[in-house]
């Protein structure tokens, strides 16, 4: 083999150790999962002073036919009624990190403080975590102070459940706590549960604009508006002089039989739950967000711990609760499979 009379970056790369060359690396980080918080951004927020909070709920009595009285008849009847009272434990939610000194002082890539950067993204999802257990089916828990923290119930949990024919068993409120959503079998999502939730909801007085769930869901829902059983949409395109057509593939709004449009929102941040039978199953939430608030005792707050050698500790946390204000305001339908094609 002839000896080179010439020095190649090959060469440069091979010098012990780890050669002469620089890498080429992008001084940027790509985010993937830097996305919404869907149902944080819809409803309300709130402030409570305690680690339970508790509010009043009251409707009007049905209307009646009849009940007609006698011109001068004394008054012998008392329509007097109360409402009920409901409310939710708060749960603590942290994280926490430790960055040694060395790593601070480092030069990274794509930002210039490692400490700062682990807090940034540490917080980032801690909200995430807040947004999947807000739409969670656990029930509330008291926290002792010892080894049984306080949890919020989730919303799967408070909403009023329509009927699925799952065999679920919805959550329920009693002597200050709410029990969790005991899964059923699973079923697939059809078009009369939707429009009958939403007649249900509207009839007790709520307004739901907002029809959430997991993404495979609201696809399957989407793909449906456009079949034969459907008949409400059609794929149409959008011609333009100025450029090319574009196909309407899907369906994101939906205008009910009382009048009120309805957005379907898919939420990326929605967990899936597993059923009776072992496969996943997903909650499919028709809300009015106007009966929804995200409560704080303490928000979100980063505090260093003490210094105990050569690295430095920060703890991030936020201490926090749902009001469901209204349950009927709301229907949730349970153990909808995320994988069955919806039908009629």
């Amino acid at each position: 083999m002839a000896t080179k009379d010439y020095l190649s970056s090959a060469d440069l790369k091979a010098v012990d150790y780890q050669g002469l060359i620089k890498e080429d690396v992008m001084n940027q980080i790509w985010d993937i999962s830097a996305i919404p918080l869907p149902f944080t951004d819809m409803v309300g927020s709130d402030t409570t002073g305690n680690s339970y909070t508790s509010w009043t709920t009251d409707k009007l009595a049905d209307p009646a036919l009849g009940g007609w009285v006698v011109d001068g008849a004394d008054s012998n009847q008392n329509d007097s009624a109360t409402g009920k009272r409901i409310g939710n434990h708060c749960g603590i939610l942290n994280k926490e990190v430790q960055v040694t000194e060395r790593a601070v002082a480092s030069d990274t890539i794509g930002y210039s403080n490692e400490l700062s950067y682990q807090v940034m993204m540490r917080q980032r999802e801690l909200k995430r975590d807040v947004e999947a257990n807000a739409l969670g089916n656990q029930g509330s828990q008291e926290d002792n102070g010892d080894a049984t923290p306080g949890i919020p119930a989730g919303f799967a949990s408070m909403c009023t459940s329509f009927p699925t024919g799952s065999g679920a068993t919805a959550g329920s409120f009693a002597n200050g706590s709410w029990t969790g959503v005991t899964a059923g079998a699973g079923v697939a999502l059809t078009e009369t549960m939707v429009r009958d939730a939403c007649q249900a909801a509207w009839e007790d007085g709520g307004n739901p604009g907002k029809l959430m769930s997991v993404p495979s869901v609201l696809r399957g829902l989407s793909e449906y508006m456009f079949t034969s059983s459907s008949r409400i949409a059609t794929l149409t395109g959008e011609t333009n002089n100025q450029g090319p057509a574009t196909a309407m593939g899907s369906v994101n709004v939906f205008l009910t039989d009382f009048g009120v449009t309805m957005d379907f929102v898919p939420n990326r941040l929605q967990q899936t739950y597993t059923d009776s039978g072992s496969a996943q199953a997903a909650a499919v939430f028709v809300m009015d967000p106007a009966y929804v608030r995200l409560c704080y005792l303490k928000g979100y707050t980063t505090q260093p711990l003490a210094k105990s050698g050569l690295s430095d500790k920060r703890l991030m946390s936020v201490d926090w609760t749902l009001k469901c204000l209204e349950p009927d305001a709301h229907r949730v339908l349970l153990d909808i499979d995320p994988t069955a094609a919806v039908t009629l």
